[in-house]
């Protein structure tokens, strides 16, 4: 399946899950080891996607294409790729639940097997204005760490070798973030947590 495809396959999914509302948040992907990524362009519904609906950027290059109008994040994926060459696909959303618990400064509890395998450490990213290359420095910087990531007041990211795996990783983050609003309610204290123990064997700890 074309890249392309996978991806508004993917976009699809998202909205479907009500993690993104109307065109909020963005998608990407590359062949592994390529110098390039496509990128939704700007203003695209992520449940309407097709083949004009990307910009095809250079990993390396500063501006976008004459003729193109990529999403004003294409900044956040080109150079979150610079950093990790190992990432192939990228799914920024933007989940009102994980925004929330953030600003709330409530950490997204683990609670099931999937959030600890598929989410890892979650990285945090300080507010910044969206579009801008402080934005996209600092996503860039906390995602030599992590695979998940929170952008404050604004969204998440998740990467993953393909578009697959930051499309699972993503909707793990919205189920975290979901669960941890409903423990809140059941007033379940920090226990509701994934035991440690059993946390650091299923990541090879």
């Amino acid at each position: 399946m074309d890249l392309w495809a996978q991806l508004a396959r993917a976009g699809r999914t998202a909205v479907e899950g009500g993690l993104v509302v109307g065109s909020g948040g963005n998608l990407s992907a590359r062949e592994p080891g390529s110098s390039e990524f496509i990128v939704t362009n700007r203003g695209e519904w992520l449940d309407r996607l097709d083949s004009p609906s990307f910009s095809t950027m250079s990993v390396h290059g500063d501006d976008p294409p004459q003729g193109t109008t990529p999403s004003v994040e294409w900044r956040l994926h080109q150079l979150t790729y610079r950093s990790r060459p190992d990432v192939n696909a990228i799914v920024h959303l933007h989940p009102q639940l994980v925004v929330l618990l953030d600003a709330a400064q409530v950490p997204i509890r683990q609670i099931t097997t999937d959030h600890v395998v598929y989410l890892g450490e979650i990285g945090c990213v300080d507010y910044h204005q969206p579009g801008s290359v402080d934005l996209a420095a600092d996503a860039a910087r906390v995602a030599c760490d992590h695979d998940v990531m929170v952008l404050r007041r604004h969204g998440s990211s998740a990467l993953g070798h393909d578009v697959d795996m930051a499309l699972r990783r993503a909707l793990n983050l919205g189920e975290a973030a979901v669960m941890t609003y409903q423990s809140l309610a059941l007033g379940c204290g920090p226990e509701i947590r994934f035991p440690a123990k059993d946390r650091n064997e299923l990541r090879g700890a």
